[in-house]
């Protein structure tokens, strides 16, 4: 089965779900997002009573997402896929409106964003894993369910975000922490200590 058939399948099971399913896909293809920055503040926030390395992981959070948030936007610029909701044939229409034309669809950002955020957590903060990952996998399904991302718009975008987490941490821990260490004896010490 090819990505085109699958998006249909998905969007289809979506107009046949009740209107509760379709409202929570709605909301949950943002509130993922939003349910991973609040548990990378909180990761942030309890990882200031620890060692200089835990921070620079939980700091490294958020410069590992805006990273992969700009690379999956140079891949888009590069690809230019159109959305699925405008170019699939007989497929279902999607349940939210599709973006305007020049917004590509490949690779898909929210996925993008929800894996980086969601690994770069678990890197951080192990015990999140078991809400991190799922969210991030839901985040990613929600874009397909709503009907404005293929299937492998949105594997891409989570391999996208796993990677650059994966290289900003093995990169740049070290000098984070070096940096956490600097600032704990200076002025900024409260965004770095408790």
């Amino acid at each position: 089965m090819n990505s085109t058939d699958l998006y249909r399948d998905i969007t289809d099971l979506a107009h046949d779900s009740p209107d509760w399913i379709r409202t929570l896909a709605d909301l949950g293809t943002s509130g993922g997002l939003l349910l991973l920055m609040a548990v990378a503040v909180l990761g942030w926030w309890r990882s200031r009573r620890g060692e200089a390395r835990a921070v620079a992981l939980a700091v490294l959070v958020p410069v590992a997402t805006i990273a992969a948030y700009a690379l999956s936007e140079i891949v888009k610029s590069l690809v230019n896929e159109e959305r699925p909701c405008r170019a699939v044939a007989g497929a279902a229409a999607s349940i939210v409106p599709c973006p305007p034309e020049g917004d590509w669809s490949f690779p898909s950002n929210h996925s993008t964003l929800a894996a980086a955020l969601a690994v770069g957590i678990v890197f951080a903060w192990r015990a999140a894993l078991w809400l991190a990952l799922p969210v991030a996998l839901l985040t990613g399904f929600s874009r397909v369910f709503v009907g404005v991302h293929y299937p492998h718009d949105v594997l891409v975008g989570l391999g996208l975000g796993t990677l650059v987490a994966a290289l900003c941490v093995a990169l740049l821990t070290g000098t984070v922490t070096n940096l956490v260490l600097r600032m704990r004896s200076g002025r900024w010490r409260i965004l770095v200590s408790a």
